[in-house]
């Protein structure tokens, strides 16, 4: 993707994350994201279907959607992966906190007090 396409996407407050599982079928999820690099950060508890179907295969789509998963756009084809790199993971976090401001604070500190935020993983969107 180019970087005006990728600078448009970014504009969009979400979009849908289509993650396949084993036998084929597609699992899409409207989800915050943030870009930094070239590529697309999400963050995501560790446990969730999405991370585990990552793990399984790296195939991703994403599309520009509002907060119910209606499409605003195209489906672009992608390769997604789990971030282990501290300095990545701080990055994506940077990332995010300057799209989404005081909404990700509040939901960082949500996560804080019932004990979740240890437990997220960063995935990586290459599109």
């Amino acid at each position: 993707m180019d970087a005006a396409s990728l600078a448009a996407l970014d504009r969009e407050s979400y979009i849908n994350l289509g993650t396949y599982r084993r036998n084929g079928k597609v699992v899409d999820t409207p989800v915050w994201f943030a870009e930094h690099g070239g590529r697309l950060y999400v963050f995501s508890a560790g446990d969730a279907g999405k991370v585990k179907r990552l793990r399984a295969t790296p195939r991703i789509r994403v599309a520009p959607c509002d907060v119910r998963g209606t499409l605003r756009g195209d489906w672009i084809e992608g390769t997604g992966r789990r971030v282990e790199d501290p300095r990545l993971i701080e990055a994506a976090y940077a990332a995010l906190l300057r799209k989404y401001g005081l909404l990700m604070r509040l939901t960082n500190l949500l996560s804080r007090l019932t004990g979740r935020i240890e437990r997220r993983a960063i995935l990586e969107l290459s599109v």
